[in-house]
């Protein structure tokens, strides 16, 4: 039996549209903790990242209306998110960087880090030290599952940037990792 992932949780989405509070309940647990993720990863801040969650499911709750079930609901959720934390992103006034020179990247060889020596904790941790941008875009791409051409149509930015800033946060994020654990070693 094929499951139609887009009307899952329809008849919930369905209560919550005409107000029913225990609905829009179940609605908010079954997608807050994964909305969540994407808010703290884009933002990088704990408690900014609650609060602005909170404020996405109070707007997704009052645009319920235009939910056509053309897609899941997860991902027109995730839109929301996504739009919202940029948006966020943009009124702290701070630039996202996007230099147009690339530094030299350094050769792989034989000293690059196996897969097996890193551990989530210390991937999540690194990302966490990126410079914003790279952050974003890594996030956006490698996380969340947007092409290069979303990405530079979320940003506003080229898509040869978005390449490019994945590729330079790539190696940062290696060269975080190598240093954090020569460090800890």
């Amino acid at each position: 039996m094929k499951v139609d992932y887009k009307s899952l949780h329809k008849d919930i989405i369905e209560k919550s549209r005409l107000g029913d509070q225990q609905a829009c309940y179940q609605l908010y647990q079954l997608y807050n903790k994964a909305m969540f993720s994407i808010c703290y990863r884009m933002l990088n801040n704990f408690e900014e990242a609650e609060d602005l969650l909170q404020e996405i499911f109070v707007e997704a709750f009052s645009k319920l209306d235009q939910f056509r079930f053309e897609s899941t609901f997860g991902a027109w959720l995730k839109q929301i998110v996504v739009n919202r934390c940029i948006n966020r992103i943009k009124k702290r006034k701070l630039e996202l960087t996007f230099p147009e020179e690339a530094p030299q990247i350094a050769s792989e060889d034989s000293n690059e880090l196996k897969d097996n020596e890193m551990n989530i904790g210390s991937v999540t941790s690194a990302i966490q030290k990126l410079p914003e941008g790279y952050r974003i875009v890594l996030s956006l791409y490698l996380i969340e599952g947007y092409d290069h051409r979303e990405i530079a149509e979320i940003l506003s930015i080229k898509e040869s940037t978005s390449k490019s800033q994945y590729m330079r946060a790539k190696s940062k994020l290696k060269e975080i990792i190598k240093t954090e654990q020569y460090e800890a070693a």
